[in-house]
């Protein structure tokens, strides 16, 4: 017997490299020295081997208390599972900083969003990489990532902007959904994404971190406005 959290991690690597309709049980068992008929005594079907890559990622240590073979909860459970999650990981850091506009200058306003973004992608984004991933291939999983929650923080992020051009804290832009998707994007690659490029990977952590905030910060500001 494999301990399960072998089986988790080649799990969240084959759907994170395939996507999950790509993804086949036989993979995962490839890639663990099993038989394809070996891996039914671990997990029930391949849905029940994506819960068990997420909740891996998500709550590292509670794939040891499955029992066996671990079924698949309906996926509704499953968004309602992340859901959780990304409201307990997410919600104080990114979506909550747009909702006290005003109380500080806009260069430590927009400089604690950029912060939390990086911080929140950054440190999850094995997570984000499996479900970004997979959703496409999951029309409820995808709802809930990409419509609920992604479009959600770059509306949120893009009146932030509005609010802040109107008021003539932050410099105008041609487009501000552009714009909002911009840092995103831009935060996202470096946090996140760069990880696959062999090139970029080589970058120090905290060198891109500071490089990031500044040059968004430099964007935004006005020119008197901008730190170094």
């Amino acid at each position: 017997m494999r301990p399960l959290t072998e089986v988790a991690d080649a799990a969240v690597k084959v759907f994170t490299d395939k996507g999950f309709r790509s993804a086949g049980i036989s993979d995962v068992a490839a890639a663990l020295g099993l038989s394809h008929g070996a891996l039914y005594t671990y997990v029930d079907s391949k849905q029940a081997l994506l819960y068990l890559a997420l909740l891996r990622t998500i709550q590292p240590d509670a794939v040891v208390t499955l029992p066996l073979p671990v079924a698949a909860p309906p996926t509704d459970e499953i968004v309602t599972l992340l859901e959780s999650w990304m409201v307990a990981q997410a919600s104080e850091r990114v979506t909550g900083a747009p909702g006290v506009l005003g109380t500080r200058p806009a260069e430590e306003e927009l400089g604690a969003i950029v912060d939390a973004l990086y911080g929140f992608i950054e440190s999850n984004r094995r997570t984000l990489q499996l479900i970004n991933r997979c959703a496409a291939d999951l029309p409820e999983l995808a709802q809930w990532f990409f419509v609920q929650r992604r479009r959600s923080m770059l509306e949120q992020l893009g009146e932030y902007l509005r609010k802040g051009i109107e008021s003539g804290e932050l410099r105008p832009v041609p487009d501000i959904p552009a714009a909002a998707r911009f840092i995103n994007e831009t935060i996202a690659w470096f946090a996140m994404h760069r990880y696959g490029d062999p090139d970029s990977a080589m970058l120090d952590d905290d060198a891109c971190r500071r490089t990031v905030r500044h040059l968004l910060l430099a964007a935004f500001l006005p020119e008197a406005r901008e730190t170094p």
